[in-house]
């Protein structure tokens, strides 16, 4: 087996049995990374590379904001800020500028952030439930 087909099995394997709290962080670091990607390929003037990752940062917001579940108070809050994101990074799209996505970058960090705490405080929870935001 060559190594990249390891790693792509390992990948699928971590996917498949991660909880749905490991599963959110999991998005979290994805957008994170595809928007520092859109971010280099702005400074690099590769507008489809740019193109391309902010898309997937925006299918990833998009999710996040499918999969809320506004039984819970804090799911207002959270969609208040995917909105926002999304928009932005909509913005960010059009016009390719880096500063947008920066912003971007580090509203999904803190998101990410909160997560990891929340996953910290109730790990229990979180292990049994369904993706709450």
């Amino acid at each position: 087996m060559l190594a990249s087909d390891a790693y792509a099995q390992y990948n699928r394997n971590k996917i498949l049995t991660a909880s749905p709290a490991e599963l959110t962080l999991m998005l979290y670091e994805g957008c994170i990374k595809f928007i520092n990607i859109a971010i280099k390929a702005v400074e690099d003037k590769d507008t489809q590379k740019a193109n391309l990752n902010i898309q997937k940062a925006e299918k990833i917001i998009d999710e996040f904001r499918r999969t809320l579940d506004f039984k819970y108070p804090v799911a207002k809050d959270f969609d208040v800020v995917y909105e926002y994101v999304g928009r932005r990074l909509v913005e960010a799209n059009i016009s390719k500028e880096k500063e947008i996505l920066e912003e971007c970058a580090t509203h999904m960090r803190t998101m990410r952030d909160a997560w990891k705490e929340v996953m910290r405080l109730a790990p229990h929870d979180l292990a049994s439930n369904r993706r709450q935001a």
